[in-house]
């Protein structure tokens, strides 16, 4: 089933039911507000908190009548097994049905690598689509699920407690408004977890990145510690989350190589279904159908095709040009003007701007000195809601508005660590720059007025109104959308350093899958070579790591062939570290190479269990030897 939608339809259906303004009136009225509770000490997510929701969807509205085309959004409602279907392709498992399902070896790997949870994820949807090809009489050979993770089964024990994780299911609400009474919004029967002000003392949290999201929800099921957990999250301030420290060094989205990183995908789609699977959280893809789009211009045109339209001007560009000088020109004003991104352009002026910036801008011709400060904020936003699909991507926009109803913060934050790493590499990085912005911002919050959470509840609807276009819902599941997607922006603006961090268990999971690999692939070369002796004693004697006959125990040779000094022995200790390492290299430094700065070369980690990882600068050498023995060491920029 395919539905329909406008954009302007959803507007005008919003600003009439919350009657702040009819067709033929402009003076403000008090928003009707859906009925809610509020409990005694709920002040943070006040009536002005939300009240800045309501008169942006209101300056969204005003915006599309003076526009004169009207965007139409398409999304494909799957048909039954067709979601799972679409899952195991994304995960990289689509040889475990169809026309290869004969021959699952080349998943076999990947699924020994698996967590019993997210083994579990991944079972449930091969029975899915199991049984819906043998309803529609497919003639595929379709592999028992029981004979796919026999050998798992076999090899991993139980949980702890005793749990088995394939089945751990909670209800979807079970763990709504049970827990921190005093400081939440209650709207009906569901309970939000609030918006907090940043005046309020933060407490700190380690999150933990070492072990599986989904895994860490079933050993807290039930447990005090949960509930203890729970209890903290919940307070009347966001934690201040912070990284723990990792001796092997922290690994951030474009830090690793392109095969690696389609790996980490895989498994961030299958851990975060496995999460929402321990949590009873209902995790539903879409998918966008192909419609007709602008192939130029600014507004109203894909994000892939305005990038590749920005590289033919300026190679190399991964935020689109548009959206770079509109930040810009809104930081040319000065951060500090009162209501910024609050108060809106006038609608009319913003309608006359597009128009002229998209004739003028390529040209090098528009005059930015005509541009107010709050229209290049209007033009920003409006270039973010006319996105033919959705910033936050059509396929995951409902999974990021499901963050809501996970349980505790930490889970929150989990899972849109997962939904980053899963969104394509435009949207990512465009959503990278309209965060550190906003963060900006919020930094002058003394003198704007703009604090966290006022940039959220304006931001909020910006980025997540596609998500109710076409639904009929009542107005207090209104209000729950929007408390909850403001909330979900309060996290991705305050998270956003976390947020871009791969965690470290997946990053095992593929060093894993690699070391398994490896092994298969030398076992086949062996085989290869059996009947020709010395092939093999010469490949035997090439698979050996050079540095092990070159460099002494203990010590590791570094390459830096752009560097005067391409090569250094380097002794490794307890203390040594990759920015020790560096020094060593730029120190020794002349004529121009002496420029380089800290920042601009990075010391890489290559082969071995990885395909290519750029280390942090508190990565300890010693310790991440001792987990990549095999690994060659070199110094180079990111853009080499």
């Amino acid at each position: 089933m395919v539905t329909v939608v406008t954009k302007l339809v959803f507007c005008f259906h919003f600003s009439r039911k919350y009657g702040q303004y009819t067709m033929n009136q402009e003076i403000t009225k008090v928003p009707e507000k859906p009925p809610f509770d509020r409990s005694s000490s709920q002040d943070s997510l006040d009536e002005l908190s939300m009240e800045d929701y309501w008169t942006e969807l209101e300056n969204i509205k005003k915006s599309s009548e003076n526009r004169q085309d009207q965007e139409v959004v398409v999304v494909k409602e799957p048909d039954e097994g067709e979601l799972e279907e679409e899952w195991l392709k994304e995960a990289g498992l689509s040889n475990l049905f169809g026309e290869s399902a004969g021959d699952p070896q080349e998943s076999m790997v990947f699924l020994s690598t698996l967590t019993r949870t997210q083994a579990a994820a991944v079972q449930k949807r091969v029975e899915t689509v199991s049984q819906t090809l043998r309803k529609k009489n497919k003639q595929y050979q379709i592999p028992d699920v029981r004979d796919i993770f026999a050998q798992q089964r076999e090899s991993k024990e139980k949980a702890p407690d005793g749990t088995n994780s394939q089945s751990v299911r909670t209800d979807e609400n079970k763990h709504q408004g049970k827990d921190d009474q005093d400081s939440s919004l209650v709207v009906g029967e569901k309970e939000l977890i609030p918006l907090v002000s940043e005046e309020v003392p933060a407490s700190e949290t380690d999150i933990n990145l070492e072990v599986s999201f989904a895994e860490q929800a079933v050993s807290q099921k039930d447990s005090s510690k949960e509930k203890a957990q729970k209890s903290k999250d919940g307070d009347a301030s966001l934690p201040n989350f912070r990284l723990p420290k990792d001796k092997t060094g922290t690994t951030r989205i474009g830090d690793l190589a392109p095969q690696d990183m389609k790996k980490v995908c895989h498994l961030a789609l299958i851990e975060l279904t496995a999460l929402y699977d321990v949590l009873g959280v209902e995790l539903k893809q879409q998918k966008a159908v192909k419609i007709k789009t602008k192939d130029s211009g600014l507004f109203c045109i894909p994000l892939i095709a305005l990038l590749e339209q920005d590289q033919r001007k300026v190679p190399g560009t991964r935020i689109p040009l548009i959206f770079q000088k509109l930040i810009s020109r809104i930081e040319e004003g000065g951060l500090e003007t009162e209501g910024l991104l609050r108060i809106p352009g006038a609608a009319v002026r913003i309608k006359n701007l597009c128009q002229e910036l998209e004739a003028k801008f390529y040209e090098g011709t528009f005059n930015w000195e005509s541009v107010k400060q709050h229209d290049a904020a209007s033009l920003l936003k409006l270039f973010i809601r006319e996105l033919p699909q959705p910033l936050l991507s059509v396929e995951y926009l409902k999974a990021f508005q499901a963050v809501q109803n996970l349980p505790t913060r930490t889970q929150q934050l989990q899972a849109l660590n997962l939904l980053v790493i899963l969104l394509p590499d435009a949207n990512r990085d465009t959503l990278k720059a309209l965060l550190e912005f906003l963060q900006r911002v919020i930094d002058n919050r003394e003198k704007n007025k703009m604090t966290t959470m006022n940039v959220a509840m304006v931001m909020a609807p910006n980025l997540f109104m596609c998500h109710t276009l076409g639904l009929k819902s009542s107005e207090q599941r209104e209000f729950v959308m929007a408390a909850g997607t403001a909330n979900i922006m309060h996290l991705l603006i305050k998270y956003q350093q976390l947020l871009w961090t791969i965690p470290k268990f997946i990053v095992n999971q593929v060093r894993k899958q690699n070391t398994e690999n490896h092994k298969k692939d030398k076992k086949a070369m062996k085989k290869l070579l059996k009947k020709r002796a010395f092939d093999r004693e010469k490949y035997e004697k090439q698979d050996k790591s050079t540095s092990d006959a070159d460099v002494p125990q203990g010590v590791i040779r570094v390459q830096a062939p752009h560097l005067s000094k391409v090569s250094m022995a380097i002794q490794l200790t307890e203390e040594l570290k990759a920015s020790d390492v560096l020094a060593r290299f730029l120190s020794q430094e002349s004529g121009i190479a002496q420029t380089l700065k800290k920042g601009e070369v990075f010391l890489y980690e290559i082969g071995g269990n990885i395909g290519e990882r750029c280390l942090d600068d508190d990565t300890y050498m010693k310790d991440l030897y001792q987990l990549n023995p095999n690994a060659e060491w070199v110094i180079k920029s990111k853009a080499s």
